[in-house]
């Protein structure tokens, strides 16, 4: 404990572009934004914790908790930076990773592609084995087969092994013989399992989860240890958790086990930020909008929870295209993420149209403006152009920004090639990002069967203040808020997230045969395992549990989710789960299947550790008044196709109450806001700003 009177917190996020770093003494918070260092993202952090340590005075040893995430896994699916794996697999199955599911994501193209598998077809090696859909055994384990496969797999000098057979979600016994037989001829070989990693059916994705979970293990495991024996050095002897893809905290030694649990860490944190948001707005339905330096991502918070996933795709090779990536089946906090940030490259394509992204100049060489070397033009070079960033106030003034390295890259790379100046080439690049933003969160929208006109959009991270008007404005959405610390919103929503750990197993049955002794005994010991890995980093905080159960028509090939009671379960409980699943089978497809069987194909258990709500800050009465600016900048209107001066505000200096009208821009150290022409920004009590069109003006 530190000898603060008060808990103090550091979390980190290491993003493509920027490492935010945020540190919590009570209601005090101090923020850092540093470059990330891509060679050692460690060094990123521990650069950022100096400077916040050095403005609040407090020593490593008096920091009580760490809370990191990282893009770390992520990258290295898709940088292709992994380990050398093997996959033992059932003989017959060697080409799973390959045939997937023998769908295809776009019907008539002939030169479909996917991704590479993590796996080589030569690193795939197949034992005979086989255990049929209810678990038994057809065909034993030849150990014999096996033991020769390992002067072969010795030869492949393999950095670790993945293991995934033929319906193992059901009885694990072939894959755990394999992993003792592996481990003692190979012991300094990390070896994953399928049935430990994702326990549930449908093969091709538990394998590739799994060899995910191996592919990135090794890499994870240097990075989160040397990182704990940095900060050991520095004087931080706290625990240190880290944010995984479903919203909560883990420990450092699960998040080593299941790395790939780690992927789209720091968006998870950004949707629990977001959410926070809205419950501080009291407001339900929301439009979380986070963008950084490399990707943006949309997520919708429905009935104040962030929505959530059994399973989503990273490395797609067609942007938008289900189907296109590497299925990871982890619990994840569902979102949208698209190659939009500040980052993201400008370049014409083969039709003379301007394209932005998903290509990023990142934190090294960066944007033109930022002077590193970078010469591609990005959105951060047409916002300077534009005039919406200050060149001398950028990052609170620690970076100077080369308008001139902007412009020349805007005019060589698409304003010489399509005959426009360089600000009607930055405007051009800044359409085109918001149009493919808007256009994701449109799809996302109508997925979830929400009508995004009625969402009120929580923008944050250090892009997303700049560009949610425009949006807002081209999604019919009517208001738009920009909480406190929204450039470092994702390390925040670190500070607020739980230690939790969800586990999903399946185990089909029939409501009409329900085995409800062998179902309580299966939930008992998910319960049991969840809360052996989140009590020790709890910290004492009491427990909370929630199951859930995934229900379909029998025949049918997706499930839906319904919660279920957390005790054990009595025949009459079958009621309760028809009821529950026929309510949301309505709610998503209007309609019900009449005189059909029901089958709960997988059962969820998450265990959290409770956490106590940040005390919202009081109510505070203001008049309401016209705050002084501190000066204008001259930014560009499309609408006169010229520059003209827009008022610029301070937002430290703006008391709750101040109404401000668009265009105008509110600057701080972390991002800025466009408040647009239409709209009106009023400071509300939390501090936050709060965007709404003014009067009765709506854009379809």
């Amino acid at each position: 404990m530190s000898k603060n009177a008060e808990i103090v917190r550091i979390a980190s996020d290491i993003g493509g572009t920027f490492t935010d770093i945020v540190l919590e003494i009570g209601e005090r918070r101090e923020t850092a934004k540093v470059l990330t260092r891509h060679d050692a993202p460690q060094l990123g952090v521990l650069e950022g914790m100096d400077i916040v340590l050095g403005r609040t005075g407090v020593a490593p040893a008096d920091v009580d908790l760490m809370i990191h995430g990282t893009t770390l896994a992520t990258n290295a699916i898709i940088e292709r930076r992994g380990a050398r794996v093997v996959l033992v697999t059932t003989q017959g199955f060697r080409d799973t990773l390959e045939m997937r599911t023998e769908s295809r994501f776009e019907q008539y193209d002939l030169d479909i592609a996917y991704p590479e598998p993590l796996v080589p077809r030569e690193h795939r090696l197949a034992v005979p084995e086989r255990l049929d859909a209810l678990g038994r055994v057809v065909i034993p384990l030849d150990e014999s087969a096996l033991a020769a496969l390992v002067p072969h797999i010795r030869r492949i000098d393999p950095q670790a092994i993945a293991v995934g057979f033929l319906h193992s979600y059901v009885n694990p016994a072939h894959e755990e013989r394999v992993r003792a037989m592996l481990g003692e001829a190979l012991p300094a070989v990390p070896i994953s399992i399928s049935s430990e990693v994702s326990q549930e059916m449908r093969e091709f994705a538990r394998i590739s989860t799994t060899c995910a979970n191996a592919y990135v293990q090794p890499l994870i495991a240097a990075y989160v240890s040397g990182l704990a024996d940095m900060l050991k050095a520095r004087g931080f002897g706290c625990p240190l958790l880290l944010m995984s893809s479903g919203g909560g905290l883990t420990d450092v030694d699960t998040a080593v086990r299941f790395p790939v649990r780690l992927v789209e860490s720091g968006p998870a944190g950004g949707a629990v930020y977001a959410r926070e948001v809205a419950r501080q707005c009291g407001l339900d339905d929301v439009l979380s909008f986070d963008m950084g330096g490399t990707t943006a991502k949309l997520c919708l918070i429905a009935g104040g929870e962030p929505q959530t996933a059994r399973e989503f795709e990273v490395a797609r090779a067609h942007r938008f295209r289900k189907g296109s990536g590497i299925p990871l089946r982890i619990p994840v906090v569902e979102l949208v993420e698209i190659g939009a940030g500040g980052g993201s490259i400008a370049k014409l394509d083969a039709l003379k149209n301007i394209a932005v992204g998903p290509e990023s100049a990142g934190s090294e060489p960066g944007p033109a403006c930022y002077a590193r070397g970078g010469t591609a033009p990005t959105v951060s070079d047409a916002n300077l152009v534009l005039g919406r960033l200050d060149a001398h106030a950028f990052a609170g003034g620690r970076m100077t920004l080369d308008a001139g390295a902007a412009t020349r890259a805007l005019a060589a790379a698409i304003g010489e090639r399509l005959e426009l100046d360089a600000p009607m080439a930055a405007f051009g690049v800044v359409e085109m990002v918001e149009e493919n933003m808007v256009s994701a969160a449109r799809i996302h929208a109508i997925e979830s069967g929400r009508d995004i006109e009625k969402l009120t959009m929580i923008a944050f991270g250090g892009g997303a203040p700049l560009h949610a008007g425009p949006m807002a404005r081209k999604l019919g959405v009517a208001r738009f808020i920009v909480p406190t610390l929204a450039g470092v919103g994702s390390a925040v929503g670190f500070l607020r997230t739980p230690v939790s750990y969800e586990l999903v197993r399946t185990f089909i049955q029939r409501l009409d045969r329900l085995d409800v002794a062998a179902v309580n005994q299966m939930l008992a010991a998910m319960a049991g395992q969840a809360r052996a890995i989140v009590e020790p980093a709890a910290l004492g905080a009491p427990l909370n549990e929630r199951r859930v159960a995934y229900v379909r028509y029998w025949g049918q090939g997706h499930e839906v989710g319904i919660d279920i009671p957390v005790r054990r379960l009595a025949a009459d409980d079958v009621a309760l789960f028809v009821s529950r699943f026929e309510a949301r089978y309505r709610e998503l497809f209007t309609w019900l299947v009449p005189n059909a069987a029901i089958e709960i194909v997988s059962w969820a258990v998450n265990v959290s550790a409770r956490t106590t709500p940040r005390a919202d800050p009081p109510e505070q009465a203001a008049a309401e008044h016209v705050p002084a600016s501190r000066g204008t900048r001259r930014m560009y209107d499309a609408g006169s196709a010229g520059f003209g001066d827009v008022a610029v505000y301070e937002r430290t200096g703006l008391a709750p109450g101040s109404r401000i009208r668009g265009p105008s821009m509110i600057v701080e150290d972390e991002t800025s806001t466009y408040v647009p022409a239409g709209f009106e920004a009023t400071i509300d009590s939390r501090g936050f700003i709060d965007c709404r069109l003014h009067g009765g003006e709506r854009s379809r």
